[in-house]
């Protein structure tokens, strides 16, 4: 089995870091379109018109089933995704939904995500139909202070507290009951969750989308153990900054990137 990953850029590469323990009787290919981030202030056409040439790489590639491993492709172009290729995909949004609405108790719910990814509202849809209210809080400072990587400095704790006390507020002020989950809907929080534990109640679970992605895609894939003599094989391609997508992605996905390869994608 070849598995595409999509991303903007690097953040992605914590979808599959979950996936390569998760499923790891398959191979992948993952791209990072870094010459065209962010997509978050780009249009919704525009947005997909990148995604879709990113992904007919991957299908160009030999990969069998696609997963957007970014939040915002997910919330505003994957109607257009699934109509361009003839293999399934999956996006991080449906999943996340799935986990939290499998958590809570209260059937309320919190997400924070980029500024992009709330105002789509993609998150708090997908729970509505699935029962669950949600408040959603854009919170633009996580991404860059994460690049820095102060995952667990002073200043980014201060940020935490400040967003998660108005997240509080605003959830009181929209009505809704008492939340008891925190979806993380960037596929750089993972990297924050240490730090957002101690920032929450202690009655306040995190739903992590990237692990809940990796967990559909295993149950979609659900064969037994590989050999032992199996490893999962990754390729890495990114259309611009290659030596700056394989420092920094090294800490998104635990581990060393050896190459990364320069790729150019049709505009």
């Amino acid at each position: 089995m070849k598995i595409g990953v999509f991303d903007s850029g690097v953040g992605g590469l914590t979808v599959l870091r979950e996936l390569l323990t998760a499923v790891p009787h398959a191979d992948y290919f993952y791209v990072g379109d870094t010459a065209r981030l962010p997509y978050g202030s780009k249009s919704a056409a525009t947005i997909a018109r990148y995604a879709v040439s990113s992904v007919q790489f991957l299908v160009d590639r030999g990969a069998e089933y696609l997963v957007i491993a970014c939040n915002t492709a997910s919330a505003l172009a994957m109607k257009e995704i699934r109509a361009a290729v003839s293999i399934p995909v999956l996006g991080v949004i449906e999943p996340g939904a799935q986990a939290a609405c499998e958590l809570s108790r209260t059937k309320n719910v919190c997400v924070i995500g980029t500024a992009a990814t709330v105002a789509s509202h993609a998150y708090r849809k997908e729970l509505a139909r699935l029962g669950i209210a949600a408040t959603e809080k854009a919170c633009p400072l996580f991404v860059p202070l994460v690049e820095e990587g102060w995952t667990e400095h002073p200043v980014t704790e201060q940020v935490a507290r400040i967003y998660l006390d108005e997240l509080i507020q605003e959830h009181s002020n929209n009505g809704n009951g008492t939340p008891d989950v925190r979806v993380l809907g960037c596929t750089h929080y993972p990297l924050l969750k240490p730090l957002l534990k101690r920032a929450v109640s202690e009655k306040m679970q995190l739903v992590d989308s990237a692990q809940a992605t990796a967990h559909m895609v295993a149950q979609r894939f659900s064969h037994p153990q590989p050999s032992p003599i199996h490893s999962p094989q990754a390729r890495f391609f990114a259309t611009d900054s290659v030596d700056k997508f394989r420092q920094l992605g090294s800490r998104f996905l635990g581990r060393g990137i050896e190459k990364v390869e320069l790729i150019a994608l049709p505009e």
